[in-house]
């Protein structure tokens, strides 16, 4: 059993009651291994294992492989994901049907992110934040190798999105918490806790909602949650939402079968998730309406702000561009994109985005948006791994070298590979099991690896049973 801070002891037992002792039991239990597949890369031949309930796209694993030198895990063909997190599914299927702009505003590292962009109807736009810049560059790599064009990843403080006034039709706030619900899998969580951090990360959540607040719609849906059990963060939270800004408390449709909890203050609706009563680790979660009738007319005048209008830096952003031609036909449909030029990188934005990309680019720091295509370098245009793992890349338009595992976990650990002496020279593809893993340049002689070195697997030791998760591409 892990020995837990007597003050949390004693704070927990009053919550649960005579609940306390099977909860503390199951903190001593080893956590559940879950995994969501990508929809739009992968199908599964046979469930790998139980389904979560909640989630159209989640499975629980009878053990932990090692994901890590998983090709697939890398090409975005799943997420690993802890389950109670995929509830996120639960409150888009009930709630959105029509393709929206969504903030993720404490995104890092992806996770319900990812799950957003999978759930969302087509055509939604996801903007993912985190303000610390390791972990932004982390959420920035995982959504890239998700592989959605309609993805936009930015790394700003909350009170940033300010001048983004009615906005967004859907704000969640996954806050920054004491995370009593990471006990089980993180002892740093554990070592770190005391009853003035919870006050600490409650003084600071409301910050974080009161400056996010403005840049959500009148009509619009605000998704709280933490993966912590007090009530300071949690319901006292709400109830902070609800007295101070209006907000209106949203039901989510479960089953009881489910073992999820409710809320533990009166007026509160929200769903706890706890693990000697559902199969995940701990999380907290509650939707909200902001009051008042759409009104479109906010965001319009946002989006009809001359686009020559100079970025928080200082830069206009680049006019639209002629892409060469080698990689705009790269795409599936590049008719259905807009290209910008972006420190010497060419993206390609969705049509229907274009102005979105440009409003943001204003006004927060942009880390990824659409597809990266290309970088200009000397005469020649790198391909960039974006491309390489996006969906709307037509495969059949890239030549490609399709890895065994051996040469698929070299490319990733970015060692040279040996290609086979038939190949075109130039760029191509590199994949493992179908799934595109990025881009090499075929010398003749060698082949220089072109996957980015900050995302390489760092371990050279290569366990002896390897995941055998039954994913093919699509």
């Amino acid at each position: 059993m892990m020995e837990l801070p007597a003050a949390f002891i004693d704070r927990t037992r009053r919550l649960l009651g005579s609940d306390y002792d099977r909860f503390e039991h199951a903190l001593g239990t080893e956590s559940p291994v879950s995994i969501r597949l990508n929809p739009a890369k992968s199908r599964l031949v046979e469930a790998p294992g139980e389904v979560v309930p909640w989630s159209q796209w989640g499975y629980y694993l009878p053990e932990r492989p090692a994901f890590t030198f998983d090709p697939c895990f890398h090409a975005g063909a799943y997420y690993v994901q802890e389950a109670a997190s995929m509830f996120l599914h639960r409150v888009i299927d009930q709630y959105i049907d029509t393709p929206v702009r969504y903030l993720d505003l404490c995104a890092a590292p992806g996770g319900k992110s990812t799950d957003a962009m999978a759930s969302l109807p087509a055509g939604s736009l996801v903007v993912s934040n985190e303000v610390v810049p390791n972990r932004a560059y982390i959420l920035a790599e995982n959504m890239v190798k998700w592989g959605s064009p309609y993805s936009i990843v930015t790394r700003n403080e909350a009170a940033d999105f300010a001048p983004l006034d009615g906005y967004f039709d859907v704000v969640a706030t996954d806050v920054p918490c004491s995370g009593e619900g990471m006990f089980r899998k993180d002892p740093n969580a554990i070592a770190e806790w005391s009853p003035a951090g919870v006050g600490r990360c409650a003084e600071r959540q409301r910050q974080i909602l009161t400056d996010i607040w403005p840049a959500l719609r009148p009509g619009g849906l605000l998704i709280y949650s933490t993966c912590t059990y007090n009530t300071e963060e949690n319901e006292e939270m709400v109830l902070f939402l609800m007295n101070q800004l209006g907000a209106i408390p949203l039901a989510v449709d479960t089953d009881p079968a489910w073992g999820i909890a409710p809320a533990l203050m009166p007026g509160v609706i929200a769903y706890r998730f706890m693990p000697h009563r559902t199969r995940g680790e701990g999380l907290f979660m509650a939707v909200l309406q902001k009051p008042g009738k759409p009104d479109d007319s906010l965001r319009a005048r946002l989006l009809d702000t001359p686009s020559g209008k100079r970025n928080k830096k200082g830069k206009a952003p680049a006019p639209a561009t002629s892409v060469p031609d080698e990689w705009r036909h790269r795409l599936a449909h590049p008719d259905n994109f807009d290209f910008v030029s972006r420190n010497d990188t060419f993206l390609a934005i969705p049509r229907e985005y274009r102005a979105d990309y440009q409003l943001l680019d204003r006004h927060l720091t942009l880390l990824h948006a659409g597809i990266a295509l290309a970088t200009a370098k000397g005469r020649d245009y790198i391909p960039h791994p974006s491309l390489a793992l996006s969906t709307a890349l037509d495969p059949e338009k890239s030549p490609r070298f399709e890895a065994d595992l051996a040469t698929a976990l070299a490319y990733l650990r970015r060692k040279s590979i040996v290609l086979p002496p038939n190949l075109p020279r130039g760029y191509l593809l590199v994949a493992y099991h179908g799934f595109p893993l990025g881009w090499v340049k075929n010398l003749g002689n060698r082949a220089n690896n072109l996957y980015p070195q900050e995302w390489r697997i760092r371990s050279g030791y290569t366990p002896d049973s390897l995941p055998t998760l039954p994913i093919e591409h699509l």
